[in-house]
């Protein structure tokens, strides 16, 4: 196995080989490389917040809207049928996409509720992570896309929002509330980490 250094070396190499044949390169949690005439590349920071998806497969439809609901909102959206790369170990790269999101939005419905698989193991990752954000902080965000008890681990703990019967008045709550947390974690001081 390479060491840190080879890795970030190899990295370093494949983003330059993109962006010199002209394509913009994006790093998950980083921001964006672009083909620069003058100076070779430009890479512009991200300064969205970014904001997992999780849902279930049958529910695609529904998180896709919702996705394009965030990015109209000024947010970054990730769903894996928009991030994953052909022959990525997508395991890893959700995991690492649930740790530098700064909100993970669970869209439970019946389907996803019941089902065994992606949704449940997303979910149980979020939670474990979750241990480590300020309790004061807002970091999960139960949605029901439908009528569907939402588990109690969640019930108990989290306020969830109803995208039905009004997708919209529910979008607007959801996104009302993702913009003042982001606003009060930007006025917040920065304390020093442990």
């Amino acid at each position: 196995m390479p060491d840190c250094c080879d890795s970030c070396q190899q990295v370093a190499g494949i983003v330059l080989r993109a962006v010199a044949a002209g394509k913009a390169v994006e790093i998950d949690g980083l921001g964006i490389f672009y083909p620069d005439a003058r100076r070779g590349f430009r890479f512009v920071p991200r300064a969205l917040p970014q904001v997992f998806i999780a849902y279930g497969k049958e529910d695609e439809e529904r998180a896709w809207r919702l996705c394009e609901d965030l990015n109209r909102a000024g947010f970054s959206p990730w769903m894996d049928v928009r991030k994953l790369l052909a022959g990525q170990n997508w395991p890893r790269a959700i995991e690492a996409a649930i740790e530098s999101s700064d909100f993970f939005v669970a869209c439970f419905s019946a389907n996803s509720v019941r089902k065994k698989g992606g949704f449940q193991s997303e979910l149980r990752y979020a939670l474990d992570c979750a241990r480590q954000v300020p309790l004061d902080e807002i970091y999960i965000v139960p949605v029901r896309l439908d009528e569907c008890a939402v588990p109690r681990t969640i019930q108990h703990e989290l306020q969830y929002i109803d995208l039905f019967p009004d997708w919209d008045g529910g979008v607007e709550r959801m996104l009302t509330m993702l913009q003042r947390e982001v606003e009060r974690r930007r006025q917040a001081p920065a304390l020093p980490a442990e």
